[in-house]
């Protein structure tokens, strides 16, 4: 033993008995033998000579390393003797070195023998690696299921080349000889040469495998029963290699016509978990997508009838496959469907044929879409695996449902018909499979309802209207079910047109919303659901409705008072469907100008009354009640303001205002108790937000009328406000402004200087931290307020409302204000908050100036906007390269912006003229005949012209400024280095 094998098996010791600085000396030691010139020659005689399993293996890492990173820099000779060495070793030869007698490696370890083709006698052996050369020429060179770069696919390229010119045919030979000679006694290494075979069929010449000998024997391995499945799966890999080759469509046609595909057809019936029964099923699916295409691209001379032919001929099959197999992963059932039903979009009439296919795709569909009962009690609870699986089955849905309504367009009635038929086999079917098969049935006419007209659904034509009464007459015995009844409720709120056309079905449709089927169901979510749904219905219907009112409401009555009291709140469900739909619909019932007066009256008194009574009682023992008695009431009182909330929008404000004040006196009592309760819970702050909706709610019905209680209402809501409550605040003022105009003033007037107060104490003048680090809850509440306070700037100042400004209390909030407009117009990373700082700045100018040489209105401004807005928002903004042209959002602005220009000199002549020319102009380094047509296009009338000049003159004036500083900076270099120079001197 020598000191490289020693050095070797320290390196390899895993005892622990070894000293770390001896192991650190034998790493140090091989490393240097690795870096010598010789190392492959030393590499191959251990191999050889040495039995020791960690010497060896060592040598072929080394040898593995060196091809791998040196093998373009040997030279020829050196090349020759490694390759020699190595194909003698894998194949148990001597190998000749330095005139020594050789070992034969292969007696070595196992795992030795895994880097060389192992546990091989000779003839095997040698099989065996021929098939791993092959395959690593694939996987590593050849194959394009791995990303290759350019070089790597040119290198592909020259090897296929001289492959196909020198040794192709006898590769094929060979295969073909090996599995004739061992298929029977070997078959394990059959199915590898197979599986070589599949890997080289796409780039070599066809006929060398397509032909009597080869086609004849790989349909004699997958035919006859006595081989074993994996070796019959490998054979039907290796014929859909040969489908998929690509070549063009006529010559495609004649090797799949000529391959008699129709024998295998009944493989697929065995099985399907074996390998044959896969490997048939991909290869079925495979032959029918490309006969699909070559009849979609052969006209009828070049034989599209005999494509026809082959695809009728094997949809069978595949049909067969799709419901019963397990598909191949790179075969889209839906895409290959698609491709089927788009051939038949342009025939006026379809065959038998046709329509038997149709009739197996829509059954593909139906088995595809069925949830698996594995999950029927997750997705009944909707727990975390029901609510994973209910999201997956929504996405793989899709796809599905498309095809769907291809299929109702090319065959209507045939679809109709086979919707009705499942849903009456559905019905009848075993307990076991029954919530499966009508929760799909259904989702069928649901999904096939988006390719139906508003006509078709009114009408009912077709088979359509046998179908919606058949749809709200049944009752299924699994109705209990969350996915069922969801997937009930929503099909029949789809198909409602044809309620509404036709009315005699209305009661029939109200029960199914009414009972244990919708709002009564047992499950919250399904109750829930079928409020938000039944609320739809009603605004749907309106006043056919009229009449069943009193049933309605009689049937809703737990509801309601389940919704508002102390249990409901407490079983409330977050999200948009709350429950509080209800009383949206009731809502909307009530509030039709349909209902008589006196009735009308009645029910919302009805509905009013005690839920005021309820918020009226827990004011009176607010003081009380003990903080957990308190936190429930808190919640049913949330849950109360909700409901109230959602009955107003069924009122308009001309009813209660104008046709009916009693409606609208209603309503001005619940607000006057609802406010009531700022001032007893003023710190409660998911109820402040419930009560602001209310009054939001209350501007919309009762007009001006809420003007009495809006001072009582702003000054609590202002005087506890956080930051967060102060953005509702600013939405409510934005609202009752958009609404009233300068109706608001006197409003106004008193609000914004406390508010302007607070709101500069609190935003910075400058941006708002951003970026990762600046993440936080508060920072995005300060940005929020930010963008509602420009917002609730521009409101007012494009109401005719900036005389708000100039108020007494407000006037010393007007350089602030003016300091942050100036900063949002110029730097805001917003580019829509910028647009808002220029439109204000606009509209003051407008309002706060007149012609040039009268008394200014506001003093000082006309100085700050030609000297500050003018210059920096106008000219030094724009100029800067940040601000991007070819983005919408910015060019809006700029259109802002040049209007801006156009209004300065409109109310300030020349005064803004000769600053922004002389003074602006000249500090960008403007040429004067440029200058001059500035003022030409700004003292016209085309705004269009002037946007498109100035927009220019910018880019021109950004040009010029790169140019002059890196001449600037040229010229500041040299006078750098003369002056070391001078120094020198």
């Amino acid at each position: 033993m020598d000191d490289l094998e020693k050095a070797i098996l320290i390196c390899f010791d895993e005892s622990g008995t070894l000293d770390s600085e001896l192991k650190s000396k034998a790493v140090a030691f091989i490393q240097q033998v690795k870096e010598t010139p010789s190392i492959r020659t030393i590499c191959i005689q251990k191999l050889c000579f040495s039995k020791l399993v960690q010497v060896q293996f060592w040598c072929l890492q080394c040898l593995h390393e060196a091809l791998r990173d040196k093998y373009t820099s040997m030279g020829l000779e050196e090349k020759s003797f490694i390759r020699k060495s190595v194909f003698s070793i894998a194949c148990c030869e001597a190998v000749n070195v330095n005139d020594h007698n050789s070992v034969l490696v292969l007696e070595g370890q196992a795992f030795i023998k895994n880097k060389l083709a192992q546990n091989l006698s000779k003839g095997r052996m040698v099989i065996d690696m021929f098939c791993r050369i092959l395959n690593a020429l694939d996987d590593e060179v050849i194959s394009l299921d791995y990303l290759r770069n350019g070089d790597e696919m040119a290198v592909a390229g020259r090897i296929k080349d001289a492959m196909r010119a020198q040794c192709v045919p006898q590769i094929v030979r060979a295969w073909y000889d090996i599995v004739l000679m061992y298929r029977n006694s070997d078959p394990e290494l059959c199915t590898s040469v197979l599986d070589s075979m599949r890997r080289y069929i796409s780039w070599i010449d066809i006929s060398l495998v397509v032909n009597e000998l080869i086609t004849g024997l790989l349909f004699e391995l997958m035919l006859v029963n006595g081989f074993p499945d994996q070796l019959r799966g490998a054979a039907a890999s290796v014929l859909l290699a040969v489908v998929s080759k690509r070549m063009d469509s006529k010559s495609k046609l004649a090797l799949l016509q000529s391959l008699h595909i129709r024998r295998v057809f009944g493989l697929v019936a065995g099985d399907g978990d074996s390998e044959l029964v896969s490997g048939v099923a991909s290869l079925l699916t495979g032959y029918a997508t490309e006969v699909l295409e070559c009849s979609k691209r052969l006209s009828a001379n070049d034989g599209k009838e005999i494509s026809l032919e082959l695809l009728n001929e094997v949809l069978p099959s595949v049909f067969y496959v799709m419901q019963s197999c397990e598909v191949d992963a790179t075969f889209s059932i839906v895409q290959f469907l698609s491709g089927y039903v788009g051939t038949m979009k342009n025939l006026s009439v379809l065959t038998e044929t046709q329509l038997l296919h149709v009739r197996q795709i829509l059954e593909v569909i139906h088995v595809q879409i069925q949830f698996d009962p594995v999950y029927r009690n997750n997705l009944d609870v909707l727990d975390k695996i029901g609510r994973e699986e209910e999201d997956r089955m929504v996405e793989f849905r899709k796809d599905l449902f498309v095809l769907l309504r291809s299929v109702g367009r090319v065959a209507p009635d045939m679809t109709q018909i086979f919707i009705r038929n499942s849903l009456a086999s559905a019905v009848a079917s075993s307990e076991d499979r029954n919530v499966e098969e009508v929760e799909a049935a259904l989702s069928l006419f649901y999904a096939l309802g988006e390719s139906i007209s508003d006509d078709m659904m009114r009408t009912g034509s077709g088979l359509l209207g046998e179908l919606v009464r058949m749809l709200l007459s049944t009752r299924f015995p699994c109705h209990s079910n969350r996915i069922v009844a969801l997937v009930y409720l929503e099909t029949i709120t789809r198909y409602m047109k044809f309620v509404q056309e036709n009315t005699q079905y209305i009661p029939v449709a109200l029960g199914a919303f009414l009972d244990e089927r919708g709002i009564h169901h047992s499950n919250v979510n399904v109750s829930r659901r079928a409020s938000y749904l039944f609320m739809r219905v009603v605004k749907l219907l309106k006043a056919k409705l009229v009449p069943y009112i009193e049933t309605i409401l009689q049937s809703l009555q737990d509801t309601v008072a389940q919704f508002t009291s102390m249990d409901g709140a407490s079983k409330a469900l977050s999200g948009s469907e709350d429950g509080s739909h209800i009383f949206e619909a009731i809502g909307l019932l009530v509030g039709m100008e349909d209902v008589p007066p006196e009735k009308q009256s009645d029910y919302l008194s009805a509905l009013l009354t005690p839920l005021c009574q309820q918020v009226e009682f827990a004011l009176l023992n607010a003081q009380t009640q003990i903080p957990e008695e308190s936190a429930t009431k808190i919640a049913n009182i949330q849950q109360i303001i909700m409901a109230i909330n959602a009955l107003s929008k069924g009122f308009n404000e001309r009813l209660v205002t104008a046709s009916r004040p009693a409606i609208g006196l209603m309503f001005k009592q619940t607000l006057d108790v609802l406010l009531r309760l700022l001032v007893v819970f003023p710190k409660i702050e998911p109820l402040r937000c419930k009560v602001t909706s209310f009054i939001h709610r209350m501007v919309d019905t009762l007009g001006a009328s809420v003007f009495p209680y809006l001072p009582k209402a702003l000054e609590q809501l202002l005087a506890e406000s956080e930051p967060k409550e102060l953005v509702g605040f600013l939405v409510l003022l934005n609202q009752l402004i958009c609404k009233f105009n300068t109706g608001v003033h006197d409003i106004l007037e008193e609000v914004y200087p406390v508010i302007a107060g607070r709101l500069f104490n609190i935003l910075p003048r400058g941006d708002i931290p951003s970026g990762p680090g600046a993440n936080t809850e508060e920072i995005r509440e300060l940005q929020e307020l930010q963008r509602t306070f420009y917002t609730f700037l521009h409101v007012i100042a494009t109401h005719d409302l900036s005389p708000i400004f100039l108020s007494p209390k407000g006037q010393g909030y007007l350089n602030p204000m003016m300091q942050l407009l100036l900063y949002a117009s110029c730097y805001h990373k917003d580019i829509t908050v910028r647009k808002a700082g220029v439109q204000i700045f606009i509209r003051l100018i407008k309002d706060w100036c007149t012609r040039p040489y009268s008394e200014e209105k506001v003093p000082g401004f006309q100085r700050f906007v030609v000297d500050a807005f003018a210059t920096n928002c106008c000219l030094n903004s724009v100029l800067d390269k940040s601000f991007e042209f070819r983005d919408a959002n910015t060019l809006v602005l700029f259109g802002e912006i040049v209007l801006a220009q156009k209004v300065m000199y409109e109310k300030f002549g020349n005064d803004f003229l000769h600053h922004f020319v002389s003074k602006g102009f000249s500090n960008a380094h403007c040429p004067q005949d440029l200058a001059e047509q500035y003022c030409l296009k700004l003292q016209g009338n085309d705004i269009k012209t002037l946007k498109s000049f100035y927009q220019s003159l910018i880019e021109h004036l950004r040009l010029s400024c790169t140019i002059f500083l890196l001449a600037k900076g040229f010229f500041s270099v040299n006078t750098i280095h003369l002056a070391i120079i001078d120094s020198e001197v």
